[in-house]
């Protein structure tokens, strides 16, 4: 059985990551395609408790447990359903994986990026993505999307100044050096967030299309 592989769709708040997943993995799988889709944190019974603190905005949590909670989750997720999912060959997409630590506790909380490094190498246990489709939105944009949902969660009650740094750590990442610094991460791809969902799901289906042709569906 041919080994499946994990497209990971990355973003600041509001950029529509949950939305063109959840597209892809309805076209994948109106053409017969296996798919898993998973979301950060969560996807497991312990994951989902994990989620449920991170994201209470009752919870006062310092940077470094912030960090390690995120990495909990992800270690049961990567272990638990990411891990034997592509063993079955199937195409697991994934909202949000590490490059969101990187932006958001490393560049967003101010930790250092080595360690976080290090700890997602224990949390992955060495696991690279295959692609991960980054979705670009301005930090205010993203944000007045999220705001339009409904209440606001603890990671989206953040300052303004937290998530532009954010936003501008995502963009950094999109560049050639940076990922050639950070093999971990995988290839990334920029994709313009802004238009219809329609529209910015033609982008996404092109980039994946351009990338493996012969297993994904042209229409």
């Amino acid at each position: 059985m041919p080994a499946g592989r994990l497209i990971v769709f990355e973003g600041p708040e509001g950029a529509g990551k949950s939305t063109q997943l959840r597209l892809l993995a309805e076209s994948l799988g109106a053409h017969g395609c296996d798919v898993v889709a998973v979301r950060e944190p969560g996807g497991t019974l312990v994951g989902d408790e994990i989620r449920r603190i991170l994201l209470d905005p009752a919870s006062d949590i310092a940077p470094r447990t912030e960090a390690l909670l995120f990495m909990a989750s992800r270690a049961q997720l990567v272990e638990r359903e990411i891990r034997p999912a592509l063993a079955n060959g199937a195409t697991v997409l994934v909202d949000r994986f590490f490059l969101s630590t990187y932006a958001y506790q490393g560049v967003g909380r101010g930790l250092p990026i080595d360690e976080l490094r290090v700890a997602n190498e224990m949390a992955t246990n060495g696991l690279v993505p295959d692609l991960t489709l980054l979705l670009r939105i301005e930090a205010a944009d993203g944000l007045a999307r999220a705001s339009r949902r409904g209440a606001r969660d603890r990671m989206e009650r953040a300052e303004l100044a937290f998530h532009e740094r954010v936003s501008r750590a995502f963009t950094d990442y999109a560049q050639p050096g940076w990922q050639a610094a950070h093999p971990e991460c995988g290839p990334i791809v920029l994709v313009d967030a802004g238009g219809t969902e329609a529209e910015v799901f033609e982008r996404v289906l092109s980039i994946v299309r351009s990338r493996w042709p012969e297993n994904f569906p042209a229409g």
